[in-house]
């Protein structure tokens, strides 16, 4: 909205509107009270989304578990923390008679015994594109990351990102991972961030309970916005948390919503439509780079990375 200011204002007034506005931006962009993390610009997770678009629609429609598109989603990701300077590694699995990978990206430096996660699963159904389920978790995922290396971020504690592979058939990626952590480097991962479906059109705001202190960053984070949250129900153990939790690690994340339906309350509360799905386009075809609200996924991408920042110090 652009302000109109008289055209006899003072200079004096002018500065000061100006620096109510520019104070206003910033309490809009993210809690007052951190600096530390970058705002994640939305525009750079939709081009990633883009681009998850247009691989699905070169190969078959879809990202899926052992298809042309899932590899190639990976290598689309892969490419960029490579030229950021991160320590990539595919790690190779095999389910239901085909090949899947994990990526992980590894950041330099940190203290290696205090490890922070955030990871989201990049396959698709074979239904559709998955852009919602789940390009919107791996594009910020991906963007957070990009936002360490161009900060050029050092934490106290060392960072590491992952895409997992074949969640769709059962969370097989990510439980391959835990299972091939030893107990030492389990024990030394102080929380793993989870992000699957963070920009539903119809979205509700859901917040992981399983630690009370990841919770609580992501709940910091909204109350700095103004936005409520409620406690997440709807994808308990059908995410790439489960292993982790079930291993004894620190667990934590976001969630927009899939098929359960937006009460009225909720609609209150949010906005959007009650009596709809969060997500109608749910392990769908439908499910393409017109099936996002921008705002939700504006604000799930900064609150990733204001918890990576956080839990990293």
């Amino acid at each position: 909205m652009k302000l109109s200011v008289p055209g006899r204002a003072t200079g004096a007034a002018v500065i000061a509107v100006a620096a109510l506005l520019t104070t206003s931006a910033i309490a809009d962009a993210a809690p007052a009270r951190v600096a530390a993390a970058p705002d994640i610009p939305v525009a750079n997770v939709k081009a990633h989304l883009t681009q998850l678009q247009s691989i699905a629609t070169a190969n078959g429609g879809n990202r899926a578990h052992g298809r042309a598109g899932y590899k190639a989603s990976l290598d689309y990701v892969k490419a960029k923390l490579d030229a950021a300077g991160f320590t990539t590694t595919i790690q190779q699995f095999t389910s239901s008679g085909r090949i899947g990978y994990n990526l992980i990206a590894d950041w330099p430096g940190g203290d290696a015994n205090q490890i922070v996660m955030a990871g989201s699963h990049l396959d698709s159904v074979s239904s559709g594109a998955g852009i919602n389920d789940n390009g919107t978790g791996s594009a910020a995922v991906l963007e957070a990351a990009l936002a360490v290396s161009r900060t050029q971020y050092q934490p106290t504690k060392h960072l590491r990102f992952a895409w997992w592979g074949a969640e769709e058939l059962g969370l097989v990626g990510s439980r391959h991972y835990v299972n091939n952590l030893s107990a030492a480097d389990r024990d030394k991962i102080s929380g793993y961030l989870n992000f699957d479906m963070i920009g539903s059109p119809n979205p509700g705001y859901f917040v992981y309970d399983d630690d009370p202190a990841i919770e609580k960053t992501f709940k910091d984070f909204y109350a700095g916005l103004g936005v409520a949250t409620e406690i997440e129900t709807e994808g308990d153990g059908r995410s790439d948390h489960a292993p982790f939790k079930s291993a004894g690690i620190p667990v934590g994340g976001l969630f927009t919503g899939a098929s359960n339906t937006k009460s009225t309350a909720q609609a209150t509360k949010w906005g959007g439509t009650a009596g709809q799905p969060f997500d109608r386009c749910y392990h769908s075809s439908c499910d393409t780079t017109a099936n996002i609200n921008d705002t939700a996924l504006n604000r799930n991408s900064d609150a990733l990375a204001y918890a990576v920042w956080e839990l990293s110090e």
